[in-house]
């Protein structure tokens, strides 16, 4: 039997981190990675994230369960299962969020987890090429954090109409202020993608204590007693399940879906779920696999007069040109991250805070959907609520560990969500309709121009919403007066010896922008806790901005 320091189960964002930082210091790991080595093609080309998100080969690919406000429908929603997990599938999009995110965790009773904690971790994880609030941002890190290479009017078009609505425009939304509008910042560079696997893990499997185990599904953690010893795995192709043993500790980063039901599987949840799937309740945590929390996106669509778009731009001889530009190292289409331009504004200006995003592309896609470029020139801008107060669950429907578990994220539960978000769709429809666009608006594909109400726009939001792949929560972090609180402030399993989780899972709410820069902070954070370390000196900065309201 194998023995190791740690084992970490999932080889993705953030055990990517982890097997760098405690490989680094000497101790021996083992990763299980359910998927097969990121040798797909398309992880490395940016623009490939259209075929990875749907590739079943390296994605989990799971549905939600529908309900009243997505119309009854299921939504797919994708997790990467190859090395570098969703950093391998992704839209390379880079958002820390806003400091009010993380002072919201310290609300909740995770001390050690407000801004001034965090950016010192933000920091240390990411080289910024490009210009930067110097004292926000990091220069020495592994992971790349660059600028758009390829420009398209478009993108000015709608930057300036936004700015004309009231919105700043926002060199650096990672800096001192997230609100305003501007170009995403993105992990590809010389026009490639960087996972997190190639930025942190890579560089680590060329240490002797690291071990990396392909294809290697965890199906149980092994316990004695309240301690956590190990873990059980099974090899594709084989039904003969192994086991790996951990010294020091066992440290779950499978993911927002996979890490609670690998715990549901162990014993380790609801007890009356577990009991009644006949699972031996070896200790109960109420809250493992609740507070499932995602935004959720319809997505504007307008057809474009006088430009042509990404979409004409990967048909034909275009398609060669592009890919030839792209061999190269040029500016190319097939080196763009899935979104280009953002907009976070406020749905009132009494807010003190941006609460809705606006995601802007020269593309458009069919119904909506991501990954099925339509047949004529068109543009999206994409809207969600930042916060969003709906919570659901991931629950186990059996013993079966190959069986995909229940997934319900409750989109639109709450009344506050469909209500920023229709400020949001509001936004997104006044910035394409500014004069700066004018000789570029064909027609609205998407909802339609005649859908102008509040009923009718939470209808379209009902028909086309899409998860925004931003899934948190389900073993949250809180304090120990609270039930539901699955880890501690330093990510150990309440009531289990040496156990951690280390993933997005753990976040007690979703950050107001894209999760996975935060998943990799938290990793960061979390090596030092697991190696002893002292924290990193906090960093008293804060961002701020005016209200402006666009709705």
């Amino acid at each position: 039997m194998e023995m190791f320091d740690y084992v970490i189960v999932g080889g993705g964002s953030a055990a990517s981190v982890l097997a760098n930082r405690l490989t680094e210091a000497g101790a021996s790991v083992c990763v299980l990675e359910a998927g097969p080595v990121d040798r797909n093609p398309f992880i490395h080309i940016p623009a490939g994230f259209v075929k990875t998100l749907h590739n079943p080969a390296i994605t989990w690919r799971f549905d939600t369960e529908g309900t009243d406000w997505t119309a009854g429908r299921a939504i797919a929603t994708t997790q990467g299962r190859t090395l570098g997990g969703s950093s391998s599938v992704n839209g390379m999009v880079f958002v820390r969020g806003q400091a009010q995110d993380y002072e919201s965790w310290v609300s909740r009773g995770c001390a050690g987890w407000g801004y001034a904690d965090v950016l010192p971790y933000f920091k240390s994880i990411e080289r910024r090429v490009g210009s930067a609030d110097e004292g926000y941002r990091g220069r020495d890190g592994e992971l790349p954090v660059t600028d758009p290479t390829w420009q398209h009017p478009l993108c000015e078009a709608f930057i300036a109409g936004a700015h004309s609505l009231g919105m700043q425009r926002n060199p650096d939304y990672n800096g001192a202020s997230a609100e305003g509008v501007g170009y995403y910042q993105r992990v590809i560079e010389g026009e490639r993608r960087v996972s997190a696997a190639r930025a942190f893990l890579y560089p680590a499997m060329q240490r002797k204590n690291l071990i990396v185990k392909t294809r290697s599904r965890a199906t149980a953690i092994l316990l004695e007693g309240k301690r956590a010893v190990g873990v059980r795995y099974v090899v594709d192709g084989s039904d003969v399940s192994q086991e790996v043993r951990a010294g020091r500790e066992v440290i779950i980063a499978a993911g927002t879906i996979n890490t609670p039901k690998l715990l549901q599987l162990s014993g380790i949840g609801p007890a009356p779920l577990l009991q009644s799937l006949g699972i031996e309740v070896k200790h109960a945590l109420q809250g493992v696999g609740e507070n499932l929390s995602d935004h959720y996106s319809p997505r504007v669509v307008v057809r474009v007069k006088n430009s042509g778009t990404i979409n004409g731009l990967v048909r034909g001889p275009n398609l060669l040109h592009q890919g030839a530009k792209w061999l190269l190292g040029q500016p190319s289409v097939l080196g763009l991250s899935a979104a280009l331009v953002y907009a976070f504004g406020r749905s009132d200006a009494k807010q003190d805070k941006p609460d809705y995003t606006v995601i802007f592309t020269p593309a458009s896609y069919k119904a909506g959907k991501l990954g099925s470029l339509d047949n004529y020139p068109g543009v999206t801008a994409g809207a969600w609520q930042q916060r969003p107060e709906s919570v659901g669950h991931v629950r186990i429907r059996s013993a079966n560990s190959a069986e995909l578990p229940v997934v319900q994220p409750n989109y639109l539960d709450k009344e506050n969500d469909r209500t920023v978000l229709l400020a949001a769709i509001r936004a997104a429809r006044k910035i394409l309709a500014t004069p700066n666009l004018a000789m570029y608006y064909g027609n609205e594909e998407l909802p339609g121009a005649a859908n102008i109400s509040d009923a009718e726009l939470i209808e379209f939001a009902r028909n086309y919403g899409s998860s925004c792949y931003h899934l948190v929560g389900t073993c949250r972090m809180g304090s120990s007066s609270d039930p539901t609180a699955v880890v501690d402030e330093k990510l150990r399993v309440r009531g289990i010896e040496n156990l951690r989780i280390v993933d997005a899972s753990v976040m007690p709410t979703v950050t107001s922008g894209n999760t996975y820069a935060p998943t990799l902070m938290i990793a960061a954070k979390a090596a030092d806790m697991i190696l002893g370390r002292p924290a990193k000196p906090r960093l008293e900065m804060a961002q701020a901005g005016s209200p402006v309201a666009v709705a």
